[in-house]
């Protein structure tokens, strides 16, 4: 029984190893060769992917390899410590993705779950295996193996996949020839959206064509100071000060923008105070209005811009990029 768990510990090792050099790889190219899609993207753009500047998948192949060494090593304690650390990792990850990224990586859930597999295996007594040259030449090309499994598996679209949404009525409202069309889904304490704000605003800058923004309020629950700054934005942007109060609200601290925080800023871009409090029931029921119809429009994740009528989704793409679009926006 023990050599066969012996053997399955080691074969969860090069399923985490393959996991991790796959993401290492997306870390390290322009464009995902795996897990493209939103989750991922956004976990890649998380301040938790670099901890001390290392990519994360760099620690899990580090990790991996020294499971897969220490599989032929007589080394009980190393291997259990090893594993009970790999198990707390994984589960702090899960729980990083679950309640502070809110999103999650394909990749992700195949490098943390093999942690624990691994330390499950361990405990339930998987031993050192007799080194053999032929099950050492093995390893290399079972990685790979795997490897290439997960690239076919994270770029499988299953057929029950429901297509993306047609160009939503409120994006083809916001288009004028010969000017760039920016709809922004805008959640004010949102990260990614801060991140995605700074790219937009160099490339905006690098566009020589006009460009207009339009935002549509999507605070999310997850973040309890959304709903005042989106408040705070309907009613400067019902004076006209809608631009210079987003930019304001982007700039302030998170902690920040609460119902007194934010008008604090709306009296900095020179809001009529007494009217903007009076906005106030208007502005409720605009971003009531304004959830419902990007709800309505199949937007769920942030952040989510459309430039033209090209749908932008998560904060992969850089400042050049979006200059680009922008460009090819105004034509």
């Amino acid at each position: 029984m023990r050599p066969r768990i012996s053997l399955a510990a080691l074969a969860i090792a090069v399923i985490g190893l393959a996991a991790s050099i796959a993401s290492l790889i997306d870390y390290l190219a322009t464009t995902p060769a795996f897990c493209a899609e939103t989750g991922c993207a956004t976990v890649r753009e998380s301040a938790w992917a670099h901890p001390l500047g290392v990519p994360m998948p760099v620690l899990g192949i580090a990790f991996y390899l020294v499971a897969t060494a220490l599989a032929f090593f007589d080394a009980p304690r190393l291997r259990k410590g090893l594993a009970l650390a790999g198990a707390a990792g994984a589960l702090l990850l899960v729980g990083l993705q679950a309640f502070v990224i809110h999103a999650w990586c394909k990749l992700c859930l195949v490098a943390d779950p093999a942690a624990i597999g691994y330390a499950l295996a361990v405990l339930a007594g998987a031993t050192t295996l007799r080194f053999r040259w032929g099950r050492a030449a093995l390893l290399a090309p079972a990685t790979l193996a795997v490897i290439g499994g997960l690239a076919l598996w994270t770029h499988h679209a299953p057929a029950t996949a429901p297509a993306l949404p047609e160009v939503p009525s409120f994006v083809q409202a916001a288009q004028l020839p010969g000017t760039a069309a920016v709809v922004e889904v805008v959640d004010f304490e949102c990260p990614y959206c801060r991140r995605m704000q700074d790219r937009l605003t160099t490339a905006i800058a690098q566009t020589a064509a006009p460009v207009r923004v339009v935002r549509k309020m999507l605070p999310l629950r997850a973040h309890p100071h959304a709903m005042p700054a989106a408040l705070a934005y309907c009613c400067a942007d019902a004076q006209g000060k809608g631009d210079a109060m987003a930019a304001a609200l982007f700039a302030a601290p998170p902690d920040e923008l609460t119902p007194d925080g934010c008008e604090k800023l709306a009296a900095s871009v020179g809001c009529d105070l007494a009217r903007y409090r009076q906005d106030l029931p208007r502005a409720e029921a605009r971003v009531a209005a304004e959830m419902s119809e990007v709800r309505a429009a199949g937007i769920h994740l942030l952040p989510t811009l459309y430039i033209g009528s090209e749908r932008v989704v998560g904060a992969a793409k850089s400042s050049d990029e979006l200059a680009t679009l922008l460009a090819s926006a105004a034509r």
